[in-house]
């Protein structure tokens, strides 16, 4: 759980994987044919296929990931005061890895009011 960010940056980092993936296996397919000659070009053409298939999917996730952006809650950290935004109930700062809640119940720390005070 050291390694853990923010919901929206465990996409992103999803669909950069998926985009390596991808660019790698099409490489991958590529060297078939200097190889093997002609006898690779069947290699090749099903790893650009799976390759290219890999990407796709990378597009997909990065826009998924693109409109669960415009509609996160955005909100000031309280450990860096940095505007960060929010997915769920529960996530962390996409800077400093701080958990963050909305939920009362959730929380670990109960604010303060001041109302009650005066």
């Amino acid at each position: 759980m050291f390694f853990r960010s923010s919901k929206i940056n465990e996409f992103r980092l999803w669909g950069l994987l998926f985009t390596l993936l991808g660019m790698g296996l099409m490489i991958l397919g590529t060297s078939g044919i200097v190889f093997w000659g002609q006898s690779g070009k069947i290699f090749a053409g099903i790893f650009m296929v799976i390759g290219m298939i890999a990407m796709l999917v990378s597009v997909g996730v990065y826009f998924w990931a693109g409109m669960m952006s415009t509609s996160a809650t955005i909100l000031t950290c309280p450990e860096c005061a940095r505007p960060t935004k929010m997915l769920g109930k529960t996530d962390r700062c996409m800077y400093c890895k701080t958990i963050l809640t909305l939920d009362p119940n959730q929380a670990t720390q109960k604010p303060v009011d001041s109302t009650q005070d005066a």
